[in-house]
């Protein structure tokens, strides 16, 4: 059973996923083909392992390590089922959406970047505070706002509760009631108003028309040659 961390700490298995060492020959399969070890066992929280070593950790919740620019990277979809990600600044890799496990320090940030991350100085969106899950983890010292565990989605009722009937009336709705409000028709009407309240209120109903006649079809005429 993964452990989850709670509201001001992280899940343990973490610190030691950040501090696992990726993209080496794995100890116990060493001599076989692709032994690379670069997935991790977030039940175990032991080293990082290789393709043959999951046979023993059948059922446990196991993540992969990918690589980028030579840092440690991993997908959106496998890290967001475990922990909020928010505040870290996401990237788009071979078409997947992933973050980065570690700091990458940059010591001068390039020409007209207006945010940086907290930690390390990267540049970051304008959006974003930390470019990588370590930093955020550092964040948490001195933000105790910052948190990793995921929190239940509100339905959009219950976050839009405190507003007026107003506000959560249809667009389409509204439109209509600001057009009956605009020809509504006081409450106590003028005499000279009386006669007109009724088509006040709202465009008559037109008459219908029939175009058909009841008279009697003419003698027909051959058109000319």
């Amino acid at each position: 059973m993964i452990r989850r961390g709670n509201e001001h700490n992280p899940p343990p298995w973490l610190r030691p996923l950040l501090k696992a060492s990726f993209f080496i020959p794995c100890e116990v399969h060493g001599d076989s083909n692709k032994s690379e070890c670069n997935m991790y066992c977030l039940d175990c929280m032991g080293r990082a392992l290789c393709s043959y070593c999951l046979a023993n950790h059948k059922d446990h919740h196991v993540v992969q390590i990918r690589r980028s620019s030579y840092h440690n990277v991993i997908r959106v979809t496998e890290v967001s089922k475990f922990i909020d990600i928010s505040c870290v600044q996401t990237y788009i890799i071979n078409s997947a959406k992933i973050v980065f496990l570690n700091e990458r320090p940059q010591p001068r940030p390039g020409k007209g970047v207006t945010n940086t991350c907290e930690i390390c100085c990267r540049s970051l969106l304008d959006s974003f505070r930390f470019c990588s899950l370590g930093c955020k983890l550092a964040g948490m010292k001195t933000d105790p706002e910052l948190t990793f565990t995921l929190r239940p989605k509100l339905s959009r009722e219950l976050l839009h509760g405190s507003e007026s009937d107003e506000s959560s009336t249809p667009r389409k709705l509204r439109k209509t009631q600001a057009f009956s409000r605009v020809i509504e028709v006081p409450a106590n009407p003028s005499d000279d108003e009386a006669g007109n309240a009724t088509g006040s209120i709202s465009p008559g109903t037109p008459p219908i028309i029939s175009y058909r006649t009841s008279r009697r079809k003419g003698v027909p005429h051959r058109a000319p040659f």
